[in-house]
């Protein structure tokens, strides 16, 4: 591996992260979408809204994850968003470098960093742990969940 570092996003790399993400299953989790793959110019959008941050994890040169801040200046809190690594590339610490990169860019913007997944993605949970994250309350997921389209496990930076 070599130097790992996070960059703004790219949109020439938006056909590269849609071919990360291929089933619906795994879309659906990633990024709450029905259908797979999610089209390059769908990605490239994400980046344009005011409140999102996109960003990629480099390896050398290479783009090997992708993630966003979610911004809420009203809330005073940033959420990481759509967080996904290179299918070929997990389960080598790629995603805990992700979101602790992520967090730490986060945290310059607002003191309170959150994020999400769908229960049942138990890789997603121990990276997140890894890099420092914890379950909310219980009374406070159940809260959150209330306004959702679907229940998620909510976590916050410890």
């Amino acid at each position: 591996m070599a130097e790992l570092t996070v960059v703004p996003f790219r949109d020439e790399a938006a056909a590269l992260v849609s071919r990360w993400a291929t089933t619906p299953a795994e879309v659906s989790a990633w990024c709450s979408r029905d259908a797979a793959p999610v089209p390059a110019e769908v990605i490239a959008g994400w980046s344009a809204e005011p409140d999102v941050r996109a960003y990629l994890l480099l390896d050398g040169a290479e783009p090997v994850g992708y993630g966003e801040l979610w911004l809420d200046d009203e809330e005073g809190e940033v959420e990481l968003a759509r967080l996904l690594i290179d299918p070929r590339r997990r389960h080598r610490g790629l995603g805990r470098v992700l979101v602790t990169r992520l967090a730490e860019l986060a945290v310059a913007v607002h003191e309170t960093v959150f994020l999400r997944l769908v229960p049942g993605n138990d890789a997603a949970l121990a990276c997140y742990l890894g890099a420092g994250f914890v379950r909310v309350p219980a009374e406070q997921e159940r809260q959150w969940n209330a306004i959702q389209p679907r229940p998620y496990l909510w976590l916050t930076r410890a």
